[in-house]
């Protein structure tokens, strides 16, 4: 399914990104990988065989830049983000702003660009969202993009000719972490690599949502079903 075509990825420098590079090039796929760090993307490039583009989505031409290079793309990989945690009353607007911009705005817009040559050729887009979309305490700005992008690519499955996945890992040993004690011995942080196995399978397997780990669609379940028991349930053991 995967052999021979050719996948765009961004945030492709580091930790999901980069690893979800490497899966797809063992899947046989070509690739074009975005990302704001030149160094590290054309690392990443140098290992996997890829095209590097080294763009900020937030930026009107470094977008403009990756549209133009996604026209002959049949696979749409959406890794870039940027989190925040704290006390929201410290959160300026400037980092709410950023966060949503990277995290929600910049991923609308790409889609929205390349869609119909997408369309014309069958592709896929692939949305890594995060599990914080049940509403996390301390993550209340980073939780609303990511639930953003979760309605979004819901929004998109109502439309013929492309295939949509969307990825709900939970915490991941990523650049988000640094400096930043994750304190929780339940569940275990994810490595990247483990995100991006999961995340192209979910691509093979034509799924619509991937849990990462699977048992993570327990809780988002209830959340949705029945939202007064998770929150008594989050605030007893969270």
């Amino acid at each position: 399914m995967l052999r021979g075509r050719t996948a765009l990825v961004t945030g492709a420098s580091s930790g999901i990104g980069a690893a979800t590079a490497a899966e797809l090039a063992a899947a046989g796929c070509r690739l074009v990988l975005v990302g704001r760090d030149q160094r590290r993307l054309g690392e990443v490039a140098a290992r996997t065989g890829g095209q590097a583009l080294a763009a900020e989505l937030t930026d009107p031409a470094g977008l403009d830049r990756v549209v133009t290079a996604a026209r002959q793309v049949d696979l749409l990989v959406h890794c870039a983000g940027i989190g925040w945690a704290g006390d929201l009353p410290s959160m300026s607007a400037e980092q709410v702003e950023a966060l949503t911009a990277v995290n929600l705005t910049a991923p609308m817009l790409l889609t929205s660009a390349v869609l119909p040559e997408l369309r014309r050729r069958r592709g896929h887009v692939v949305f890594v969202s995060s599990i914080a979309v049940v509403g996390v305490r301390g993550e209340e700005v980073y939780a609303a993009t990511k639930a953003g992008v979760r309605a979004f690519a819901e929004s998109l499955r109502h439309l013929d000719g492309i295939g949509v996945t969307t990825v709900f890992p939970g915490a991941v040993r990523t650049p988000f972490f640094a400096g930043r004690d994750y304190d929780r011995r339940f569940p275990r942080m994810l490595t990247p690599e483990e995100v991006a196995v999961a995340l192209v399978r979910g691509i093979q397997r034509e799924r619509a949502e991937v849990f990462v780990p699977a048992w993570l669609a327990v809780p988002a379940r209830l959340q949705g079903a029945l939202p007064g028991l998770f929150r008594g349930l989050s605030k007893r053991f969270g």
